[in-house]
């Protein structure tokens, strides 16, 4: 929360010059009374309190006065030193107020002492999860119409070429031999292979089906003239297509077929050589960065990010399905939020810790922030904003002044009679 002279002024100028003029007119009505009392001091005793009163409440009112006056400017436009504290004193005042937030608001150790009491992402999820009525389409309707924003606003064929010089970039730092021989292990070890090698040998039987006759073909143009003359060629190349079929099919059905164990022990060999055989890893290395470089492949990463930025500006602008799709998923980590204690620590841990370290990197910047902006302000702002803040509540100490100190004069007056 902003300190009060920092926020909007709340009382209206109608207001604070009522209380002014209320407290003033009390100090006048002080010193009539005074007058009054004055005159008929010697006709009753009566008189004599009144006169007290009166003298006692004169003087507390115009002690109190001068004393809120010289807060904000010179009573009677007066040079008297120490009056107008806060205009005079304004940078000194900007300075104090920057150590005292610095000191106690923005330190790592109060933050992390705050923040520690704090279950932020059970609060945050509470309210994603079941949001007031109208903010859940408020939120979504913002959010999406500022990403479209966003979206529209940018180049779409530099932002593609960006996105993909990033992406070729952080490619370029990974050596991918080692980590496709570790993926390729891991599945290897898992068994998740085999279903791969199904699907080949599948494969396999679809492209012999679809290039019989080609496999005939060649058949009979490698059979001698013999084979021909006798009419064997045909029945060869049926052999033969009959042959790679039953063999496909029992690889396919045999998990311990020697066909299928040596593609297993290749593909484990593979594995091993793409960690720890560097003339191949340089050979993929250099795959990799021939496939990065290549013209068609910038050509399809280019059209596949104008259909997907295009894609998202009219699902978000339209209002399609992925409005709800996204409130739904914001409900859903809302409610993970407030219900799953282990991630509550871990999302509360994070934001104690990020808190902590704007706090220690940013917390010197800000406070110079406040401080610089007080200081550039004048001092009429700086008066008129702090008087407009409390400058109410400092008229009813000019009237209690007045009331407190008639009352004590009464007490003395009543006092110096009795003894």
């Amino acid at each position: 929360m902003r300190p009060a002279f920092l926020r909007p002024v709340t009382v209206t100028p109608d207001r604070a010059q009522a209380i002014r003029r209320t407290a003033t007119g009390l100090l006048v009505l002080m010193a009539g009374l005074f007058v009054l009392a004055e005159i008929n001091l010697g006709r009753h005793w009566a008189w004599g309190y009144l006169h007290a009163f009166a003298e006692a409440g004169m003087i507390g009112g115009i002690a109190d006065w001068f004393a809120v006056t010289a807060l904000f400017r010179h009573p009677l436009g007066l040079p008297i030193p120490h009056t107008a504290i806060i205009p005079e004193n304004k940078d000194r005042i900007a300075d104090t107020m920057a150590h005292f937030l610095r000191e106690n608001f923005l330190t790592p150790a109060v933050v992390a002492r705050r923040m520690q009491a704090m279950n932020l992402a059970a609060a945050v999820g509470d309210y994603l999860a079941s949001p007031p009525a109208a903010s859940p389409s408020r939120l979504r309707e913002g959010m999406g119409m500022m990403a479209v924003e966003v979206l529209e606003s940018l180049d779409p064929q530099r932002l593609g070429t960006q996105v993909r010089a990033g992406l070729a970039a952080q490619l370029e730092r990974v050596r991918i031999a080692p980590v496709l021989g570790q993926l390729l292990a891991a599945m290897i070890a898992d068994g998740r292979h085999r279903p791969l090698i199904d699907s080949l040998i599948r494969q396999a039987g679809l492209v012999l089906e679809d290039n019989e006759d080609m496999v005939r073909e060649m058949v009979r143009a490698r059979a001698n003239a013999l084979l021909k003359l006798v009419g064997l060629d045909e029945r060869l190349a049926n052999s033969v297509i009959d042959g790679l079929y039953r063999m496909l099919a029992e690889v396919l059905v045999d998990p311990q077929h020697p066909l299928r164990t040596k593609v297993e022990e290749g593909l484990g060999s593979l594995a091993h050589r793409l960690q720890h055989d560097p003339a191949l890893q340089v050979k993929v290395e250099q795959a990799k960065n021939d496939l990065l470089t290549n013209p068609a492949v910038g050509e399809w990463w280019q059209g596949v990010w104008e259909r997907l930025r295009g894609g998202l500006i009219a699902g978000l602008r339209e209002g399609s399905g992925m409005g709800g799709v996204f409130s739904e998923a914001l409900r859903d980590a809302g409610a993970a939020l407030r219900d799953d204690p282990r991630l509550q620590l871990q999302v509360n841990r994070f934001a104690r810790r990020t808190a902590v370290g704007l706090a220690s990197n940013y917390g010197g910047q800000i406070v110079r922030l406040v401080s610089e902006t007080v200081k550039r302000w004048d001092a009429r702002t700086v008066t008129d904003r702090v008087e407009g803040a409390v400058g109410r509540d400092l008229q009813f100490i000019r009237i209690n002044g007045t009331l407190v100190g008639g009352l004590v004069g009464i007490v003395i007056h009543a006092l110096v009679s009795v003894f």
